[in-house]
């Protein structure tokens, strides 16, 4: 170990105190050199800004749109609703048991996995084998 190895304790870095003399060499221009944008109080310039030159993001081409009109469906697995409690699975119910944090426009029912129990199964959208295989345990499914 020598003297140039020695830092301080995790945790122990104080933060710079700028503009308390000379002697602190952060004194006078506070380490914000001489002049210019960066040195003003409130200076800077904001994200993308290219020193006036017209920035990238309004020379590219914009292309496609956003549909306002467009549901945004939850996907809910039947490995995630073998999780489930309780007997009658809505989207309130799987959002309650933490199984989904949100359900946008409601929830979408896909076939990925096994469903090993009975379930009354409330959704707004089944894919075909989803309803095939809840059916084929006994459940049954409601489009709401």
């Amino acid at each position: 170990m020598r003297l140039d190895d020695l830092s301080p304790a995790q945790g122990k870095v104080t933060r710079k105190r700028v503009g308390r003399g000379i002697g602190s060499g952060l004194g006078k221009t506070s380490g914000k050199g001489h002049k210019g944008q960066k040195a003003r109080s409130g200076g800077g310039v904001r994200r993308g800004f290219e020193g006036g030159q017209t920035p990238l993001y309004r020379r590219l081409p914009k292309r496609g749109f956003t549909n306002i009109f467009a549901k945004n469906y939850v996907e809910v697995t039947l490995t995630m609703l073998n999780k489930s409690e309780a007997e009658e699975v809505t989207a309130e119910s799987l959002i309650e048991e933490g199984i989904i944090s949100k359900a946008n426009d409601g929830i979408v029912v896909l076939a990925t996995g096994n469903l090993e129990k009975k379930l009354t199964v409330k959704a707004k959208r089944f894919t075909k084998a989803a309803k095939e295989k809840i059916e084929a345990v006994g459940g049954k499914t409601e489009v709401i």
